[in-house]
């Protein structure tokens, strides 16, 4: 998920905190282009590369481009599925960039070479490769593919090649690039691992973010919720200020390290209240427009609808009666994932509820 800190259309909840509920549009977008991608991610939040794709034709994308450009958030996240399977997909971030709006991209990294490396570091503001894994082992078993750990390797290489030479080359604009690691118990050991033995092999790589695994699509699944997402003291452990300090010194000094607990994802009643929650606008492949990021359900379609209205939608469902009274309670993460499915079922669509019913256990 796509972070940024908030901006000055932010409210206030009259303590000096800014409240979700006041803001004019999303400071963050995410933009799941397509639900196609060629790994089988255990945790896969939208399911991507085991349903239909939905994705949109040329002249849609650049529709829902311009929407989303003229709710001027702080950043857009262009992520999927595999975005890079996107025709267009330089266009799209292009257009965005122009209207100086930062762009970021997620990928798993399966199929970029020299060329396509340095024409993203041209246009993205920040580049976030998926690296779930220190060794071959762990991040593929997690993404569900053989040589999807060498396939990430060498997109970070070749970012990291491509990047010293587009800054020798005092290139105007050359974007970053580091890794996105999903925590879970399955990977929790090589915190460190990722910080000796990942991070000195691309010296350009300026950020590492380990963010904690939350319960949303295949990651709240039956079995996967007991067995991966991690508990509140792990999360704790994990997110400390002295973890956080002990990983720094273990890596370079060029690289940022941030660990995210991801609870601004849960839309707490608590947290909208002081302003903690993500307000972040979340679009599905076909344009439609989730109420809350990682829970099913739409608010309507940005193809059909004008995109401030369908924030104010969004926003208003995070207060709905029925959310308020499912998350109130919610304190540890096995709560949350039990309300999540609450809220799943609530929202979802008839077919959404007959994909949940078919996810397979995780064993």
């Amino acid at each position: 998920m796509a972070g940024a800190p908030a901006g000055p259309s932010m409210g206030d909840d009259g303590e000096g905190n800014p409240s979700v509920n006041t803001l004019s549009g999303p400071t963050d977008v995410i933009w799941d282009m397509t639900y196609s991608c060629p790994l089988r991610c255990t945790h896969c939040y939208s399911e991507s590369g085991r349903r239909p794709s939905r994705q949109l034709d040329h002249a849609q994308l650049l529709q829902v481009t311009d929407a989303l450009i003229s709710l001027r958030p702080l950043g857009i996240a262009l992520t999927g599925g595999e975005p890079l399977v996107v025709k267009g997909l330089l266009e799209i971030a292009g257009r965005i960039a122009r209207a100086d709006i930062p762009v970021v991209l997620y990928t798993s990294g399966w199929n970029v070479d020299r060329a396509l490396a340095e024409e993203l570091l041209k246009v993205f503001h920040r580049i976030a490769v998926s690296l779930d894994g220190a060794t071959a082992e762990v991040h593929n078993r997690i993404r569900g593919r053989a040589r999807s750990f060498e396939r990430a390797m060498s997109t970070l290489s070749l970012l990291d090649e491509a990047f010293r030479e587009l800054a020798e080359q005092h290139q105007a604009h050359v974007g970053t690039f580091g890794i996105d690691c999903s925590l879970m118990r399955s990977n929790i050991h090589q915190l460190e691992k990722f910080c000796t033995d990942i991070a000195p092999r691309f010296p350009a790589m300026r950020h590492l973010v380990f963010g904690v695994t939350v319960p949303s699509g295949l990651a709240n699944r039956a079995g996967f919720a007991e067995r991966e997402l991690l508990d509140d003291t792990l999360i704790r452990r994990s997110a400390s200020a002295w973890q956080l300090k002990r990983l720094q010194s273990l890596a370079p000094g060029t690289l940022d390290i941030t660990v995210e607990d991801n609870r601004m994802l849960m839309m707490h009643p608590d947290d909208l209240v002081k302003g903690w929650a993500l307000p972040a606008m979340q679009v599905e492949p076909d344009g439609g427009v989730r109420a809350m990021p990682i829970y099913e359900g739409t608010v309507g379609n940005i193809l059909d609808e004008d995109p401030h209205a369908l924030w104010k939608k969004a926003v208003a469902q995070r207060s709905d009666p029925f959310v308020v009274e499912t998350l109130t309670p919610v304190r540890t993460m096995g709560e949350w994932a039990e309300a999540a499915r609450r809220i799943d079922h609530h929202f979802g669509t008839a077919e959404d509820r007959a994909r949940i019913a078919r996810r397979p256990e995780y064993r």
